[in-house]
């Protein structure tokens, strides 16, 4: 019986040094999100920008979420709401007071993201969902700061409900992309990747290289949608585990990386490829171990005692520190104990709901999740939706031009710099964004649903012109797009002009 039980929680076994490893990953991720995103306070974060905070409240706010950052709609309060934020980010790369620090991290993240919802994507999910459950994780076990106040751990292998539900989730993200993927483009005709590369807002140039070969794109969709569904499987696998967690590693790695080049879709692929960083077996980190804290080593004896868990000349220091604990701890071992079962049991409601959650959408009517049930996803931000260019690919495709008449009755274009405007096609479309998050926000304007938004954009780009006395003033800004229909077989559309707002000042 014993070897039965040991054998089913093998595949959720994983290494402390690799959820060290997990946490700094995550870390770095956020502060690199909030990089990103400090360039544009005031367009994304404040009143003087795209989303004010009473059109937030009027059209897209949810009333069982909250934000700190909707405090104030001025860009200099957003900015101390970011500097703490990277203070948090810090300090969970360090694993200084790590559970603590993840919860502020997580929080601020999901206050940031509540703030403005029409420049998230897929990867914003997984990178909050990564947070929940690295505050249950002992993330700081090891590679920290907290560690060097701590006896070392007896075995570096560690299970718990928290374990089960990380690689858990993990599986969603793939899982529910390929069931929520229905279309034949995906399963039958193997034509997704072609349309993904005909839409010219996202291509990158890896995209076009293999762009022209239809067997290759057909090989390479069908492939992906297979990869997608059926690769997971092999974290449940129960014997030869270690193997099997490097080649689900691996393969998603080629995955995203493949991604990263043919693609552009801002930090999604660095997400994804860091949330699995927790699944490295020991042997992994052992070779990593051996080959990297060596040369931490050669950088100082300080930096060597914080970074290497097992480090042989603060053994007696933890042995001592050991039994102090243990005595001190002795008394309370009935009470710590009830409460790690709270928190397994709470961990493994938790993980039920989103797997309910994310199947929803999937399984038959009469069992999907009543609106009442709702409310806890909403307001810790455990919702979830993994519907990347699914049910099939968005075929809209096109470009902006942002058409500012002078005073004198001279057409520029914004959005080449005041550039004479002209209605031909950009030598890289992908080029106008500054970023991936303008992107994302480009491609929610077009929606007959999101019109709202569409003079605050307008009324935005006016205000930034003239802020620049080089700029000659214009009496009227037209914000048109031009669209493109993706079409079979390489056949290119002419180009369709529609006037999306206009705004004067």
């Amino acid at each position: 019986m014993l070897r039965f039980l040991s054998l089913l929680r093998s595949p959720f076994v994983v290494d402390l040094r690799a959820l060290a490893l997990l946490r700094a990953a995550v870390a770095a991720v956020v502060l690199l999100d909030l990089g990103i995103r400090s360039t544009d306070l005031e367009a994304f974060y404040s009143n003087m920008g795209v989303l004010p905070l009473s059109v937030l409240y009027e059209r897209s706010w949810n009333p069982y979420v909250f934000s700190l950052h909707t405090s104030s709609g001025l860009w200099q309060v957003q900015a101390v709401l970011f500097l703490l934020a990277a203070v948090a980010a810090i300090a969970l790369f360090l694993g200084y007071k790590t559970r603590l620090v993840t919860f502020i991290s997580w929080l601020l993240l999901v206050s940031l993201q509540n703030r403005n919802p029409l420049i998230l994507q897929g990867g914003d999910d997984l990178l909050r969902m990564l947070l929940f459950w690295g505050f249950f994780l002992p993330w700081g076990r090891v590679y920290s700061l907290d560690a060097r106040k701590r006896p070392a751990p007896t075995q570096l292998s560690y299970f718990s409900a928290a374990t089960v539900a990380y690689i858990v989730q993990i599986c969603l993200v793939y899982w529910c992309t390929a069931l929520l993927k229905s279309s034949p483009e995906w399963s039958r005709d193997g034509t997704a990747l072609y349309y993904a590369l005909s839409l010219d807002q996202v291509l990158m140039p890896g995209g076009r290289l293999i762009y022209p070969y239809p067997e290759l794109l057909r090989f390479l969709t069908l492939a992906s949608y297979r990869m997608e569904l059926f690769l997971p499987l092999v974290l449940f696998i129960p014997f030869a585990v270690p193997w099997w967690r490097l080649l689900f590693v691996f393969v998603l790695y080629g995955f995203h990386l493949g991604i990263s080049l043919t693609l552009f879709v801002g930090l999604f692929f660095i997400i994804n490829m860091a949330s699995v960083l927790g699944l490295l077996p020991t042997s992994a980190m052992d070779w990593l171990e051996k080959h990297i804290v060596p040369r931490a080593q050669q950088l100082g004896p300080r930096v060597a005692a914080r970074f290497a868990p097992l480090h042989p000349r603060l053994a007696s220091l933890r042995q001592a520190v050991q039994l102090r604990v243990e005595t001190s701890w002795s008394l309370s071992d009935g009470l710590r104990g009830w409460l790690r079962s709270l928190r397994e049991g709470l961990v493994v409601g938790l993980l039920l709901y989103i797997c309910w959650w994310n199947f929803d959408s999937i399984i038959k009517p009469e069992w999907t999740m009543k609106a009442p049930m709702r409310w806890i996803g909403f307001l810790v931000r455990i919702d979830q939706h993994w519907g990347m260019f699914a049910p099939s690919v968005f075929k809209d495709d096109g470009w902006y031009i942002l058409d500012g008449t002078t005073k004198d009755g001279k057409h520029v274009d914004l959005n080449r710099q005041g550039g004479p405007l002209t209605y031909a096609k950009p030598a890289s479309v992908v080029s106008l964004f500054r970023n991936d998050r303008w992107r994302k926000y480009s491609e929610n304007y077009l929606f007959v649903d999101n019109a709202y938004m569409r003079p605050y954009y307008c009324n935005y780009l006016l205000r930034i012109w003239h802020e620049n006395p080089a700029n000659p003033p214009l009496q009227q800004l037209d914000v048109i797009y031009m669209k493109e229909v993706s079409q079979p077989d390489y056949k290119v559309p002419a180009p369709t002009r529609e006037l999306l707002c206009g705004c004067a000042p």
